[in-house]
C-alpha cells in the first residue's frame, strides 16, 4: 500500500509539473526573453512546491531520470523505479491532455525538439550537440538533487534547492532544446502533438530520453566520488553510513 501512495504521488507530481510548466510555455510560446523566464519560473516553482507536497511521500521525483539517478544509487529498489518511471509516464501523459483541453488543441503541447539556434549553427550535427546539452542540463540537476537530498532533511532547503536548479537549466536550455532533462516531460507531449500532424518531437524524442538517462548517470558517478565514503585500512571516515566492503 505504500509503494501505490509513492506511485500515486508521484502521478500527480508529474501531472503538476506538465501541466503548469508545458501550459505555460504554451501559453507564452517562449518566444521572447520574457516567455524564457516565465517557461523557466513555470517549471522551477511547481517542482519546489510538489516537493512540499508530495516530497515526503515519494520523494518528489517526478522525473524517471532523477529515479534511474536514486535506484543506481541504491536508494530505490528496481523494482520501485519501474513504478516510479510508470506512474511519470502517466501523470505527464495526463497533463499533456489537460494542456490539450485547456488550449483547446493538440498542435503544441510543449513537446522539445532541437532548437533552431543549434540547427543554424550546427546543421546535421545539431542533433548530437542537442544530445551533449541534454545531458549536461541533466547532470547538473541531478547532481544538485542527489547532492542536498543527502546533505539534510530540511525540506525548505531541499525544495528551494531543487526547484532553483530546474529553473537554472530551463533558463539556459529552452533556446537550445526547449529544455527536457526529463524523459517522462518529454514523451507524452510528444505522442500527442502526433495526432495534430506534428511528428517532429517524436522522430527527435531519443535525444531526449538517452541524454537525460546519461545525465544522471553521470551525476551518480560523480557524486559517489565527492560524497560517498572514502575507506581505509583501519576504519570508514562516515560511520554508520559507510557501506564499504
Amino acid at each position: 500500500m505504500n509503494k501505490m501512495k509513492k506511485y500515486l504521488a508521484e502521478c500527480i507530481g508529474t501531472m503538476a509539473l506538465v501541466l503548469f510548466g508545458c501550459g505555460v510555455a504554451v501559453a507564452t510560446g517562449a518566444s521572447d526573453n520574457a516567455g524564457v523566464i516565465a517557461t523557466a519560473l513555470g517549471f522551477g516553482l511547481v517542482y519546489l512546491t510538489m516537493s512540499f507536497t508530495v516530497g515526503h511521500v515519494s520523494g518528489c521525483h517526478i522525473n524517471p531520470a532523477v529515479s534511474f539517478a536514486m535506484w543506481l544509487d541504491k536508494r530505490i529498489t528496481f523494482g520501485e523505479f519501474i513504478g516510479y518511471f510508470l506512474s511519470q509516464i502517466i501523470g505527464a501523459a495526463i497533463g499533456s491532455l489537460s494542456v490539450a483541453l485547456f488550449f483547446g488543441s493538440f498542435a503544441d503541447l510543449g513537446a522539445n525538439t532541437v532548437q533552431p539556434v543549434l540547427t543554424s549553427a550546427y546543421g546535421n550535427a545539431s542533433i548530437w550537440v542537442a544530445l551533449a546539452v541534454e545531458t549536461l542540463l541533466t547532470f547538473a540537476f541531478v547532481f544538485a538533487v542527489l547532492g542536498v537530498t543527502e546533505k539534510t532533511e530540511n525540506k525548505l532547503a531541499i525544495g528551494i534547492t531543487t526547484g532553483l536548479a530546474l529553473t537554472m537549466v530551463h533558463l539556459l536550455g529552452i533556446r537550445l532544446t526547449g529544455t527536457s532533462v526529463n524523459p517522462a516531460r518529454s514523451l507524452a507531449p510528444a505522442l500527442f502533438e502526433m495526432i495534430a500532424g506534428n511528428f517532429a518531437p517524436i522522430s527527435q524524442i531519443w535525444i531526449f530520453i538517452v541524454g537525460p538517462m546519461l545525465g544522471a548517470a553521470f551525476a551518480v558517478v560523480l557524486f559517489r566520488v565527492l560524497w560517498k565514503c572514502r575507506c581505509s585500512d583501519v576504519a570508514c571516515d562516515c560511520g554508520e553510513k559507510c557501506d564499504c566492503k
